[in-house]
């Protein structure tokens, strides 16, 4: 079902854009607010469109995709010493994904790359084995620190920093972990990196 506000031409291209994605139902409250209740595209006729990764035509239709999802989670699964890390960037690493819905963590780099403006959810828990030192683990957006965890009891043989925070972030941001005071010696096995979309804006 099309909205009764939108125009007449507007209506038209929408009702064959619900057809050809195999929407069943598609109701607006607003203009701005559509609701989808089925199906596997979006219609929104809206005067002032984004322009968030949607589809958007001169007429003011936006067609995203209502089952698009961002989710991953990394995991650091063997040892090794800081020379095998970056010297200059200090970026934590690991070595495998449990999840990467979308593919936007690059496991390489260790650097997750946001689709979409959205709000977002991280959380990190870095291990240190056999380290006597404090270590400061940074959770970076964009090469800016936007939280903190340490960790540095000297009595145990193994101590994570762990933390998780919502953060706006932008298409195209950048967001990773960097030890910003310490050193990993001795490994950082089963450290983990998880991060998902809570809502797009």
């Amino acid at each position: 079902m099309v909205p009764a506000r939108c125009p007449g031409s507007c209506a038209m291209l929408a009702l064959v854009l619900l057809l050809g994605c195999g929407v069943a139902l598609c109701l607006g409250q607003n203009d701005t607010e559509p609701i989808v209740l089925e199906g596997k595209c979006l219609v929104v006729c809206d005067s002032n469109p984004s322009s968030d990764g949607a589809v958007t035509s001169s007429l003011g239709i936006s067609v995203r995709s209502a089952g698009a999802k961002v989710a991953f989670s990394a995991v650091r699964g063997t040892n090794h010493e800081p020379s095998e890390m970056s010297n200059t960037s200090m970026t934590i690493y690991f070595d495998q994904v449990l999840v990467n819905i979308g593919n936007h963590f690059d496991l390489k780099a260790s650097v997750f790359q946001a689709p979409r403006r959205g709000i977002y959810s991280f959380s990190f828990h870095v291990v240190k084995v056999y380290n006597r030192q404090t270590i400061q683990v940074n959770l970076m957006q964009n090469d800016y620190p936007v939280i903190s965890a340490f960790a540095g009891d000297q009595d145990v043989t193994r101590e994570a920093a762990s933390n998780g925070v919502l953060l706006m972030v932008e298409r195209e941001d950048r967001v990773y972990l960097k030890l910003e005071r310490g050193t990993l010696m001795g490994g950082w096995k089963y450290s983990t990196f998880s991060g998902f979309l809570v809502f797009p804006l």
